[in-house]
């Protein structure tokens, strides 16, 4: 096991999920980083206030809350963290939101501890990517509309709904279900 020295970067890693949390840490500390954990955004927002970290892995959504709040706000404490976002519920409204408040990097779960390092040690985007040959699917091009009306509604879940005409029920039903594969 790494050393819990004051040379090793802070990491703050955040994840309403205690069991991965666990198990990514201890990867993470064996790599030479000193991880601090929180379940929640409070937690994690006092916590980050104490260890003043370089580096972030934030969960996109921590119970019902949105890990973006934490990302604005880490940004704002510390110009230079590096912070991966992490999401089990990836839609291209999130990554952008993510990488406009400051995130470094954007990555769906499952993402191993490599990808993850790598990600937050990246410094530029990555002109080789590839590009998709087919359109979306018309249910994975709903589930990016619902992202993108939810996020112009703050997350607020019943303002969205809403705007879209619908029950807030059946909204919040289409959100706690995983995205469709594009």
């Amino acid at each position: 096991m790494a050393n819990s020295g004051e040379d090793n970067p802070r990491l703050l890693l955040v994840d309403d999920d205690p069991v991965y949390c666990s198990v990514l840490a201890q990867a993470l500390r064996k790599r030479e980083y000193d991880v601090s954990i929180a379940h929640d955004l409070q937690s994690a927002f006092q916590l980050a206030r104490e260890i003043h970290p370089e580096y972030a892995v934030v969960d996109l959504r921590i119970g019902h809350e949105s890990g973006l709040e934490l990302v604005k706000q880490l940004t704002e404490m510390e110009d230079d963290v590096h912070i991966v976002v992490l999401t089990g519920f990836a839609s291209i409204a999130t990554a952008v939101e993510s990488i406009k408040l400051g995130a470094t990097h954007y990555l769906t779960k499952p993402a191993d501890t490599d990808e993850i390092i790598q990600a937050l040690n990246r410094d530029e985007g990555d002109s080789n990517i590839s590009v998709k040959d087919r359109p979306l699917s018309v249910k994975r091009l709903e589930w990016e509309h619902l992202q993108k009306v939810l996020m112009e509604h703050n997350g607020n879940i019943s303002a969205a709904a809403r705007a879209l005409g619908m029950h807030r029920r059946t909204l919040q039903r289409k959100l706690d279900k995983k995205p469709v594969r594009e």
